[in-house]
């Protein structure tokens, strides 16, 4: 099976199956089919499998034209929501989200799920990897006592290993071929798989000793993120108090060229990882009787953040002689980050929610997101994306910057804006613009 496995890889005949295809997986996609692997996708969102299978895009650093050349050209990628294909793969990518349930512990069913259909069509030669984020002890206490109930035993007839998905959505310096790529297995010739496989993709495969000390990596990362964040949130409210510019701060500490590393406060935390994962160690340290201390400190002060954008907003427009009921506000962004299409936990959201749930008049404007609906913590909540103009900034009581978008014409929105809350520091200091 080793060979078998390793001389498929090295003459581009194994087969790749990607599931879930959002973020993480099309992505991962794109780096297989560049280098001349046989990808097939799976999704249970019938609308991104129609639109991969005409070759239409629906994640902006993916264009239509690389799809229309491995789906329509080359032949070389499909995407179907039947997971009997599974047969046909050698090697099954898991990327599929690992969100938090309303009290913070893991919600591990769209891992399991997947695995139980893995394990219904599991066969002589598979190699699973999962990519999604996760606790230490995932891929060896869930994924391999699911597909081991198949009768099959990891290290004889098939291999079970673990690679971290590391994307950075809209980095200009790194992407999914350039970042180094954490990988593991159970056996050691399951690594000896995995990691061919990665380095025929990925530029710097990363080996580890265990999938244990490869899920407790990606944690560490993102946790250290979260953390501090968290302090340079904390240290922008006590500074707001003090009448300190919190960003100037920042930039007079990160002239030391050793020993500090520049974080910077926001409006809270976005996307699937910094707000989400570090709790999934919060929830598996309870084993060993341990409280994560930092990590729940952390998680605190920045979920804190959106409320704390709101009372800002709430003094400013009192400050200005006017009250939060009532009063036309725009939001401008509703991407967790700039220059991104990304939404996920994104705090614009919440305080979107936030604000209407005050009695205030929201609209947004986001280049990238044209509109807001469908969302899991917020059924209720659909908007679209006004067609920007300069006169219509000029009709609201308040603009507020949570997403600092390098599209936005921050010079001729400051002219015709009659008040705004800046929580990136994007605009220049002027009467008008209060930090959030």
């Amino acid at each position: 099976m080793y060979k078998e496995l390793i001389d498929k890889i090295e003459d581009r005949t194994i087969v790749v199956g990607v599931i879930g295809l959002g973020y993480v997986g099309l992505p991962l996609a794109r780096e297989v089919l560049k280098n001349d692997f046989k990808v097939i996708g799976f999704d249970v969102d019938s609308k991104k499998v129609d639109m991969i299978n005409r070759g239409k895009t629906y994640i902006k650093h993916i264009s239509d034209e690389f799809l229309k050349e491995y789906v329509l050209e080359k032949e070389k990628f499909f995407a179907t929501t039947e997971y009997n294909k599974i047969k046909e793969t050698d090697i099954i990518l898991i990327c599929v989200p690992t969100p938090l349930d309303r009290y913070k512990n893991p919600d591990l069913k769209y891992v399991i799920d997947t695995t139980q259909k893995i394990k219904e069509y599991l066969r002589k030669g598979h190699v699973i990897v999962l990519e999604s984020t996760t606790y230490p002890g995932t891929t060896e206490e869930v994924l391999l006592k699911i597909l081991e109930e198949s009768g099959l035993k990891e290290g004889k007839d098939f291999y079970l290993g673990y690679s971290p998905e590391r994307e950075d959505p809209g980095n200009k310096n790194f992407n999914t071929k350039t970042i180094p790529k954490i990988v593991s297995s159970i056996t050691k010739e399951g690594l000896m798989v995995i990691e061919k496989f990665y380095g025929s993709v990925i530029d710097n495969p990363v080996p580890v000793s265990s999938c244990k000390v490869a899920e407790a990596s990606k944690i560490l990362e993102n946790i250290y993120r979260a953390v501090n964040i968290a302090l340079v949130n904390e240290l922008k409210m006590i500074f707001d108090r003090m009448g300190i510019n919190v960003w100037e701060v920042i930039d007079a500490a990160k002239t030391k060229p050793f020993g500090f590393n520049a974080f910077y406060p926001g409006p809270g935390l976005g996307g699937h990882c910094i707000p989400i994962d570090p709790f999934y160690l919060t929830y598996k340290a309870k084993e060993f009787d341990y409280n994560t201390k930092f990590i729940e400190l952390a998680g605190e002060i920045n979920t804190y953040q959106p409320y704390y954008v709101i009372q800002r907003v709430l003094e400013t427009l009192d400050e200005n002689g006017k009250t939060l009921k009532d009063a036309k506000i725009l939001v401008l962004g509703v991407a967790y980050k700039k220059n991104i299409d990304d939404m996920r936990e994104s705090p614009s959201i919440k305080i979107i929610d936030l604000l209407k749930g005050k009695g205030a008049w929201v609209d947004y404007y986001d280049p990238y997101i044209k509109e807001v609906g469908d969302l899991r913590h917020y059924p209720e909540l659909k908007l679209k994306s006004i067609k920007y103009d300069k006169d219509r900034i000029k009709e609201y009581d308040l603009v507020l910057l949570t997403t600092d978008h390098s599209d936005f014409d921050y010079k001729e929105i400051l002219e015709n804006a009659n008040l705004i809350v800046d929580t990136r520091n994007a605009f220049p200091n002027h009467e008008k613009v209060y930090r959030g």
